[in-house]
């Protein structure tokens, strides 16, 4: 499959090229912006480093992505997923998480749109 061609970085000023909105550094940046500015504080302590650790944990247990194994093919796995979010009343129990790696994460997330938490439909794990 053929590969986008790379434009450049849509932080201002930069000319680096990527594949992605931003360039390595800047996603960075903008990552590290969006947890000081727009994420909610409750968000903030439901992901704090009793997180970090059960995520680690999971990922060692799930090293592929458990998306890609349905579609025989083997991607390490990246991001650990909610299966029923949080703030919809999930927990941090391993029956409800899920390995993924980016992509087949962020198709998720923009199918439930659980960024903004306005759910557009409910996502099917078969």
């Amino acid at each position: 499959m053929p590969w986008k061609p790379k434009k450049p970085c849509a932080y201002p000023g930069c000319r680096e090229l990527t594949v992605n909105r931003y360039c390595e550094q800047h996603q960075k940046l903008m990552d590290k912006r969006y947890d000081t500015y727009e994420r909610s504080t409750v968000s903030k302590k439901r992901y704090g480093r009793a997180w970090k650790r059960i995520r680690d944990r999971y990922i060692g247990k799930h090293p592929l992505c458990e998306m890609c194994l349905k579609n025989h093919k083997t991607t390490p796995a990246t991001e650990v997923h909610h299966i029923r979010p949080l703030s919809r009343g999930g927990t941090h129990d391993e029956d409800n998480l899920m390995a993924l790696c980016k992509p087949c994460h962020s198709k998720i997330t923009a199918e439930m749109d659980d960024r903004w938490h306005h759910a557009k439909k409910e996502y099917r794990y078969e």
